[in-house]
């Protein structure tokens, strides 16, 4: 695993798991509803109890954000965060745990995966290599693993808000 520069401190390290999008069914879910930043409480809410990965009150600007709704409470959510050139990153895959083993995350990766396609891009997706039953769904959906890097959080000399993440 690579250092932080001189004078940079670690704020911690998790061993991740990248997976590329290799025979996954993308389509459309008709359940699904477009999250925009009126949705933020509740998407924060959600990511609390369920804690996917970082999420931050403008995450949800980066990109598609899709969620379904159940008696008008947001109870599953995935969205685009990362785009390299060619590539966007399904991110925030999280399902309350009172609804979850109903496909409800299945179902928003492919219909994320489905738009992220359409602009002629790949999916992929990154999980915290702990996160077996996570890696279990992904796979047999149609992501494949692509490689075992660690994800450290460092802090710049000046501040605690100067958090910057790197991998290796």
């Amino acid at each position: 695993m690579l250092s932080p520069p001189e004078g940079w401190e670690t704020a911690g390290a998790v061993p991740g798991v990248p997976l590329v999008d290799t025979a996954l069914r993308a389509e459309a879910a008709p359940d699904a509803v477009r999250l925009s930043p009126a949705d933020v409480p509740e998407i924060l809410a959600l990511i609390s109890l369920t804690k996917p990965g970082p999420f931050l009150p403008r995450t949800v600007e980066l990109g598609t954000y899709l969620g379904i709704r159940h008696r008008g409470r947001l109870i599953a959510m995935a969205g685009e965060r990362l785009r390299p050139p060619g590539w966007t990153e399904i991110s925030a895959v999280c399902t309350h745990p009172r609804h979850r083993g109903r496909g409800l995350a299945t179902r928003l990766v492919r219909a994320v995966a489905a738009g992220i396609r359409e602009r002629g891009e790949t999916p992929f997706l990154h999980t915290a290599a702990s996160n077996t039953g996570a890696i279990r769904l992904y796979e047999s959906i149609g992501f494949t693993l692509r490689r075992r890097p660690s994800f450290m959080a460092v802090r710049a000399p000046g501040g605690p808000g100067n958090t910057t993440a790197k991998f290796s």
